[in-house]
């Protein structure tokens, strides 16, 4: 065969493409040879090297180092110069403010997330009033309308009066009737024990111990039609006299009432369920389970006034408050010229629309992981420290971080959200909605979520509540950053005020279980989300909560003069975050839920377990299985230093494998009666929506046991319950096996 004949530009071309050829392998050899393949792992050749880089311990000094006390006081000023209700203009306005401070800061994607949802206002035309009336119907005595003005900080338009949100409309008229903090238990003592029948009566309660919304569902229960709530001395004054209470200190004066929502957290009325966007379904206000009766708010100077004449035999000394008069059940007056007590409440429920800031900072490796900080930031009033505290903190948090990438000295390797929520003091709304929205994405992608509620609310101590999962992460964090007194870390001070004491020894500050109440219900309850929150706390409820008198005047004054506590709980929050965005395996101990399992079965066995061990034939497998969790966490804990950390698809599951186990513990349908709380370990008590419970679906039909006159009906949903709760506790068990063991046999 004769060989072929090529022109000239054909010889070019052939030439050309042999150099390209000589190149490719060139290339090759050198790949293969020049660059030796990862030990023990993938061959990364031609894999940036960000990938399965460990995170650079150097940026939380750069990042700590740029944090201000004076720019979070800035912060604090501007957001509590005027009230910002919930659903008014002034919740767009800094919804808007914040959304365009975010922008300019280098944020890579900012949006504001509008949601109609119902919410509830009194009638300024026909404001809300407490009175007694005497044997003629004649007003002898009414509750102020508002609160006293007591610095100019106060004296400014749009100041709500103090009201209890959801509360029912109408007069209502009767005797008085005192139930010391309105629980349960409070409710069943003076029907039982003192022989009170309390309905078609109006009940007085002092706040406190339990949240004010599950008070009103036991005044309900017991048939009272009206409930006064107010705020004893002895738990907001310490018997502080005139000249030691606000504005000469934090105390609260005689004139402060606390507002706040009755509603129990669930999400919006209308669209249970699901998000209130323009396409939802919205149940009648008829069917919605709210009060059925007035409730209303007074300070403690008005409810002296209302109780020193009341009649009935005195009351235990457990239950006599800091009033300087003698506490009295009643019911009814001893001054024979007082007749009974008039409420006549106007707060109605209305549709508003709220807002939500929702900026991002996406991840340079692992972008569809995200590690959420949120804070609410609508208040009852001016809000210093619930939540605006928060939300200062907030803000210099946002902008150090967004400096850093602006600047190119870092990116995390997880995408950074930040969330300013709308209409949390209605029942964590804005948030509930946005979760309920986006519950895909989240539930998928979601390392954790970390919640400021308040930041600065007393000067005592850190104040941590979190699933097991962080734990680790939040003590190791808290010993990278100073405390606010400038001498020791933020942990070693943690450590002296809330100390964990086992067997008499100290052994690490004390972490408690998130509770409830606050915009990490909604990623916790319904998403299975692994949270956080914290701030810095007295030691008892700070006084002001939710009064016009929680003031800038007063955070600068008497909580954080220099703003040192807001500089290092803004300093912890950021360093937790990054942590969780940038550690390349996530820094959290699977362990610690063993622990808290095992402290949960021991705290039913010391309730329950007599009458479980009769009752329920396989109780003992609870401990059984939790024997199991422990070991087969402790074998995933040992696992983790042999992972290849040269293969990022060895990480990325190992990081899902331990993201996950938070979504082990939901139950698709719900507590029993309570459908949208889903979390099996960490749901809150049913009779206080503030406080945690062991096992809370099986201890609420425990709860309800003694009530039940048919017992053994009522043992069928706890056997029920007691067997989804050892399915649950094994699938979890199962979720830490090996991805090609996971099978029990």
């Amino acid at each position: 065969m004769a060989l072929p004949t090529f022109s000239s530009p054909q010889r070019k071309l052939i030439l050309a493409g042999v150099s390209l050829l000589a190149t490719f392998i060139v290339g090759l050899l050198i790949g293969r040879f020049a660059i030796p393949p990862q030990e023990n792992g993938a061959d990364l050749n031609g894999v940036p090297r960000a990938i399965i880089q460990e995170a650079d311990d150097t940026v939380h000094e750069k990042l700590a180092s740029r944090i201000r006390a004076e720019n979070i006081r800035e912060n604090l000023r501007q957001l509590t110069s005027k009230p910002h209700l919930a659903g008014t203009p002034a919740d767009y306005i800094q919804a808007k403010e914040l959304a365009d401070l975010w922008m300019q800061q280098g944020f890579d994607d900012v949006t504001i997330t509008p949601y109609e949802v119902l919410m509830s206002y009194p009638d300024p035309a026909k404001p809300n009033v407490v009175r007694v009336r005497g044997q003629n119907d004649e007003i002898l005595y009414e509750s102020p309308l508002t609160e006293a003005i007591l610095t100019p900080r106060e004296n400014v338009p749009g100041v709500v009066p103090p009201f209890n949100a959801y509360s029912a409309n109408g007069t209502v008229t009767g005797d008085l009737v005192y139930v010391n903090y309105g629980r349960d238990e409070d409710f069943k003592y003076v029907t039982e024990d003192v022989n009170i029948n309390v309905t078609g009566k109006i009940a007085i309660v002092r706040y406190g111990k339990i949240f004010r919304g599950d008070k009103a569902k036991a005044a309900q229960k017991y048939g009272a039609i009206g409930l006064i709530i107010y705020s004893d001395p002895a738990d907001y004054a310490k018997g502080a006299n005139s000249s030691d209470v606000y504005p000469h200190s934090w105390w609260l004066p005689p004139t402060g009432a606390q507002r706040g929502t009755l509603f129990v957290t669930e999400g919006d009325h209308e669209t249970p369920g699901y998000p209130s966007i323009d396409t939802a379904y919205r149940v009648p206000e008829s069917q919605i389970n709210l009060p059925a009766i007035p409730v209303h708010p007074i300070s403690y100077g008005e409810a002296e006034n209302i109780m020193k004449y009341m009649s009935g035999s005195a009351v235990t000394p457990d239950w006599t408050g800091g009033m300087d008069i003698v506490y009295r059940y009643g019911p009814g007056f001893s001054n024979q010229t007082l007749k009974h007590v008039e409420m006549r409440i106007s707060t109605r429920n209305q549709r508003n629309v709220t807002y939500n800031t929702i900026g991002i900072i996406t991840g340079a490796v692992e972008p569809d992981r995200y590690v959420i900080l949120g804070n609410h930031r609508d208040a009852w009033v001016f809000g210093a420290m619930d939540p605006s505290s928060g939300t200062a903190a907030m803000m210099e948090a946002a902008r150090v971080m967004a400096e850093m990438v602006s600047s190119g000295e870092w990116r995390p390797r997880r995408s950074l959200v930040f969330c300013s929520w709308g209409a949390e003091e209605y029942g964590d709304l804005g948030s509930f909605e946005w979760v309920e929205e986006y519950m895909k994405n989240l539930g998928a992608r979601t390392v954790a979520y970390l919640n400021v509620d308040i930041a600065v609310s007393g000067n005592y101590s850190l104040s941590v509540g979190a699933t097991p999962l962080l734990n680790r992460a939040v003590y190791e964090a808290a010993k990278r950053v100073v405390g606010p007194r400038g001498e020791e870390s933020l942990y070693n001070e943690w450590l002296k005020a809330a100390p964990h004491v086992v067997s008499g020894q100290l052994s690490q500050p004390r972490i408690d279980p998130p509770g409830s109440g606050s915009d990490h219900d909604p990623f916790l309850l319904k998403a299975g989300i692994t949270v956080a929150n914290f701030g810095y706390k007295s030691e008892s409820p700070y006084p002001l909560y939710h009064s016009v008198y929680e003031t800038f005047y007063a955070m600068e004054q008497f909580y954080d003069p220099d703003f040192k506590i807001h500089a290092s709980v803004t300093s912890f929050w950021v360093e937790l975050a990054r942590s969780l965005s940038d550690s390349l395996v996530l820094p959290y101990n699977v362990s610690d839920y063993g622990v808290l399992l095992e402290q949960s079965r021991l705290h039913l066995d010391n309730e329950y377990g007599p009458i479980l061990r009769v009752n329920v034939a396989n109780y003992s497998a609870l401990e059984s299985y939790i024997q199991d969790f422990k070991r087969v966490a402790a074998d995933f804990i040992n696992s983790l230093g042999a992972v290849d950390r040269n293969n990022p698809l060895a990480v990325r599951a190992i990081n899902d494998q331990m993201m996950q186990l938070e979504r082990t513990f939901m139950d698709p349908a719900g507590l029993p009666g309570r459908a949208y709380h889903k979390h099996v370990v960490l749901a809150p008590n049913m009779y206080n929506a503030y406080a945690a419970s062991s096992f809370p679906g099986l201890v609420d039909l425990l709860g309800q046991l003694d009530a039940s006159r048919d017992h053994d009906s009522q043992w069928k949903p706890i056997k029920k319950n007691f067997s989804i709760l050892l399915f649950i506790i094994h699938s979890a068990t199962s979720s830490l096996k090996d991805f090609s063991h996971f099978v029990f046999k």
